[in-house]
Formats: structure tokens, sequence, C-alpha cells
């Protein structure tokens, strides 16, 4: 699967410049609101050194990675869920996302204003999340009247569909996330059906401004005392703009100079991967090497499935190398003769490295 990070969050709180810093898309980044009007989106590829290490050994004629998506959504402001601002008008670009980005702003002045006069990241978490369930609220409700007309057909006891998005309401519009826990089959599918924005998995990332890149100030300290335990991701977006303006030898050492290990783009991806619990398995059908990402847990024919919605209806069976193996004998051959090549079937839970070759019907 190919990643989808939606980044959300108010007006000119760094969303456009994150968005050029993870994926350098080049989107318009100015100090005055709703700079940006579209749905600007980049694609990156996801750092992977065994690719390397596989292109290597196999030899293909040619490597495909596996890649990020990025959707920047216009800056969503109160009162968006009624038709204030323009940020309403895009959240469906969001709702396929698998990831939610949060951007808040966690830096003073620095010449940006601020459409609320001052910087308070949790004030501003706050009128974002309250338009999410807002917008949430409006499309469960929507479901609603359809299955009204559904249930007049249907005895009581059958009503089932109706009596969960009636609950669905209800949590939501007392800003309640949903829980999975104790939901039956049916429920899970409609859920994934409607796919509420705050079902999402959500990444705070606190953008810390220019002079502080580690996030060390009291505004990032607000964030981090709020939510001890969440998930939050510091950044400078505008510095981490202009690294990705650099050579490589003067990012390295400017860097360095800063304190940051790893660029931000890096950093985000593994995030985001960590948070979605996802792994990668290779394939190497028709001299290509390509690198997909897939939940933890995944049995062989949903991942074939990922390539091809024909491989997992056809799946026969899977042949499977290990990643440490294959490196390790350095062949194909060498994997056989050490028995460690494998042949799986439909219940093989694919691992982490994984080079597996599918085998189904056309």
């Amino acid at each position: 699967m190919s990643l989808s990070i939606g980044i959300i969050g108010l007006p000119n709180v760094g969303k456009s410049t994150l968005l050029n810093a993870l994926s350098n898309a080049g989107a318009e980044a100015s100090n005055y609101p709703f700079c940006t009007i579209d749905c600007n989106q980049g694609t990156v590829t996801v750092p992977d050194g065994r690719l390397a290490e596989l292109n290597r050994i196999l030899e293909p004629d040619e490597v495909i990675p596996s890649t990020v998506n990025y959707i920047d959504i216009a800056g969503l402001v109160e009162g968006a869920s009624r038709g204030e601002g323009l940020g309403n008008k895009f959240l469906h670009h969001i709702r396929e996302a698998n990831v939610l980005a949060h951007v808040l702003r966690c830096f003073q002045g620095g010449g940006v204003s601020h459409v609320r006069g001052d910087a308070n990241p949790i004030r501003d978490l706050g009128i974002v999340d309250t338009e999410l369930f807002l917008a949430d609220i409006e499309r469960v409700e929507s479901w609603i009247e359809k299955e009204r007309d559904k249930a007049k057909a249907k005895k009581k006891e059958e009503r089932k569909e109706l009596e969960f998005l009636m609950r669905l309401r209800e949590n939501l519009s007392n800003e309640q996330r949903v829980s999975r826990k104790g939901l039956t089959e049916n429920e899970l599918d409609m859920l994934k059906e409607i796919q509420l924005l705050t079902d999402k998995p959500v990444i705070l990332v606190m953008n810390a401004g220019e002079e502080d890149p580690n996030g060390e100030n009291e505004l990032c300290g607000m964030v981090r005392d709020r939510f001890p335990g969440r998930e939050l991701f510091v950044v400078s977006a505008k510095i981490e703009e202009e690294i990705l303006k650099l050579e490589p030898d003067e990012r390295d050492e400017f860097m360095k100079e800063l304190g940051l290990n790893l660029d931000a783009k890096r950093r985000f991806i593994e995030s985001c991967h960590e948070m979605l619990g996802l792994i990668r398995y290779y394939t190497t059908a028709h001299e290509k090497l390509q690198a997909w990402s897939i939940i933890a847990g995944t049995k062989a024919p949903e991942a074939a499935g990922k390539i091809h919605t024909d491989m997992e209806k056809g799946f026969i069976r899977a042949e499977v190398m290990g990643f440490d193996d294959l490196i390790r004998y350095g062949s194909k051959s060498e994997v056989q003769h050490h028995g460690l090549f494998k042949t799986e079937g439909h219940d093989y839970v694919v691992k982490d490295g994984d080079v597996i070759h599918f085998l189904f019907n056309r």
C-alpha cells in the first residue's frame, strides 16, 4: 500500500512549509490566511536500506521503492463544518488518508501572522478537533437518513445498522472517538465504509519555529504536558525546508550544527509506519524488485491483493525467502540449499523483510 498522510491544522501554522520539507512539493507558503486554496500533494519514496542490499544480490532490471503520499489540506477554521473559511471544501481529500498529521504552531511572531492573534497550540488543537467531530456528525446523520428508509421494511430486531449509527452519532456529539472494542464484524465494516475523520490515527506535529528546531520552548512544553505518552513529532518546518535546498555535504554540516540526527522526511515516515504497525515485503517478478508496505499480521493472499486484486482472488501459494537469510547466503540457490526457501499457503502471515513470489490463477 502507498501510505497516505493528510496534513491538517489552522491557517498559517506551517502545513505547506511542512509539505515542502517532507516532499519538496513546491507548495506556496506565504504569510496570509488561506494561502493554500487548493489541495497540494507530494509523493516521496520510503527510505529503505534493504532495497539496496537486495538490488546488489538479485540484480533486477528495475527497483521500485514503497511510497508515501502527502496531502496538504487548506487551513480549517472555527465554523468550517458550517461553511466558514475554505477548509470544509477539502475535508473529503483526507477521508482516504491512512494517518492525519495535525500541525500545531508552537512559536510566536517570526513575522508570521496567526488567525487567532497569538499562538496557543492547545486551543488551536481544540478548534480543529471540534470541526472534525462536527463534520463526522454530519456524515453519520446522512447515513442515518438512508438507513431509516431501509429500516421501515425491517423488523425491529433486524435494525442493527440503524441502532449502531445512532450510538455512533451520540458518541461523536460528546466528542468521543470510536472504540472498536466489542464491535461486530458488520459494524467494523460499516465504520470502514463511513471513513470517519476522528477515527484516523493522528500524529501531533509541533512546528517549533526557526529559533528552536528541537522544540524546547514553552509552547512545545504545553503540548507535552497535555499529552504525556501521545505520539508527538517536533520539527522546524522552515529549517527542514531550507535543508532540502542544500547540497548533501552542506546539509550534513548544517544538521550537525543544529543537533539534528536525521532529516524530517525520514523521521516522519518512520513515525507513521510505526504508528500504523506497517511492515515491508518485497517481490521480484518480471525482473522487477519492488517494496510493498502492509499492516503487520497480513496473510499472504491479502498481501498479494495489494499488488492486484486478481492475485488475491486466484492465490495458489507464496514462495518465500527471508531478507536476513538471503543476505547471509548471498543467493536464492544457497537459501534453497539450506532449506530456508519455503512454500506457504493461504494462512501464512507475511513477515517484515520477506522476499515473495506469488503464484496465482489468472
